[in-house]
C-alpha cells in the first residue's frame, strides 16, 4: 500500500531526515524510509493506539534484542532500519525451517529479559483475549480455545513483558548487531505466548506442512526452555483468537482453525 509524503515532512525537517525511499503504508502506520545522520533508518508514523503502544515498548528496550530507536514522539518513531541480506523466511523456503525457529527463540529470549527501568504502559493478554470469550458460543474448536485461553489466563505462569506477534516478517538481519526484532503490540503476560506465531508462519503452506507443527514443537520448546503441554494451550488458545478476528473481518478462518485442531490433536494425544 503506497502512502503519501505529506505526514511525514514535519519529522524530515524536525530531526533533519533524508528520503531514502517510497513511503508505504500498513492497516496501522506509515512508513518512510529516511537518512539519519547519513545511516539508514525508518520513519514510522502510528495511526492507531496498538502501534503507539508498540512504539513505546521499543524505546523501553533501548536497542536491545529490538531496533534501536533515535528519537521519538507520541506518534512517531524514528529507528534502525535493517540492510542484512538474510530474511528468516527466506531460511525456511531454503530448507532451514528449525534455524530460523531456533534464531527467533534466541531473539525473543533477549526481548524477555529483565530490565531495570519501569515498564511502560503495556496490555495485559487477558485483555487481548476478551473477544476469544464472546465467541465461545459458537462451540467446536472456537470453545475449546476459550476453555484453554480461560485455564491460562487464570493461572498465569513466567509473566514478562511480550513483543506481541513475533513472527519471520518481525525479526530481522541487521548484520553486524545480529537478529533484532521491529513492530511490536506490547503486551504483557505468559512468556509462551509470544511463540505461538511460529506454528502459523511464516506461510500457511509452511505453518500446515505434514509433521511440521510436532517437529516445530520439539524445537521451541527445546530452544526457549518452555514446556510442551503449556504452550499447546497457547496455540490452541491464540489460532482459536486470531480466528475470531479474520472472521470478524470478513476472511475466511481456514489457517488458524487447521492450526487449532493441530494444537487441539497433539493435546489430546499427550
Amino acid at each position: 500500500m503506497t502512502a503519501d509524503c505529506t505526514p511525514f515532512q514535519p519529522y524530515l525537517s524536525r530531526w533533519g531526515l533524508t528520503a531514502d525511499g517510497a513511503p508505504f503504508a500498513t492497516r496501522s502506520s506509515r512508513l518512510l524510509p529516511v537518512l539519519h545522520e547519513g545511516r539508514p533508518a525508518m520513519l514510522k508514523i502510528a495511526v492507531e493506539a496498538e502501534e503507539r503502544a508498540g512504539g513505546r515498548l521499543m524505546v523501553w528496550w533501548d536497542g536491545d534484542g529490538a531496533a534501536r530507536v533515535f528519537a521519538h514522539d507520541d506518534v512517531a518513531l524514528l529507528m534502525e532500519r535493517a540492510t542484512g541480506d538474510e530474511s528468516l523466511a527466506a531460511l525456511v523456503q531454503a530448507g532451514h525451517d528449525d534455524a530460523a525457529s531456533r534464531i527467533i527463540c534466541t531473539a525473543a529470549a533477549r526481548l524477555h529479559s529483565p530490565r531495570r527501568q519501569s515498564l511502560p504502559e503495556l496490555v495485559g493478554l487477558d485483555h487481548w483475549f476478551r473477544e476469544l470469550g464472546a465467541a465461545a458460543q459458537h462451540g467446536g474448536l472456537i470453545a475449546q480455545a476459550a476453555a484453554a485461553a480461560r485455564r491460562l489466563l487464570g493461572e498465569p505462569r513466567d509473566t514478562v513483558v511480550l513483543h506481541g506477534d513475533i513472527h519471520h516478517g518481525n525479526i530481522l538481519d541487521f548484520g553486524p548487531q545480529g537478529w533484532l526484532a521491529i513492530d511490536p503490540k506490547g503486551l504483557f503476560g505468559e512468556r509462551d505466548f509470544d511463540f505461538v506465531n511460529l506454528f502459523r508462519n511464516p506461510d500457511e503452506a509452511t505453518a500446515l506442512s505434514p509433521g511440521r507443527f510436532p517437529r516445530q514443537l520439539a524445537v521451541v520448546t527445546e530452544a526457549a526452555g518452555l514446556q510442551a503441554s503449556r504452550l499447546l494451550q497457547w496455540i490452541l488458545a491464540f489460532a482459536g483468537l486470531s480466528a475470531v478476528w479474520q472472521i470478524g473481518d470478513g476472511e475466511p478462518p481456514d489457517e488458524d482453525l487447521a492450526v487449532a485442531a493441530l494444537a487441539a490433536a497433539e493435546i489430546a494425544r499427550a
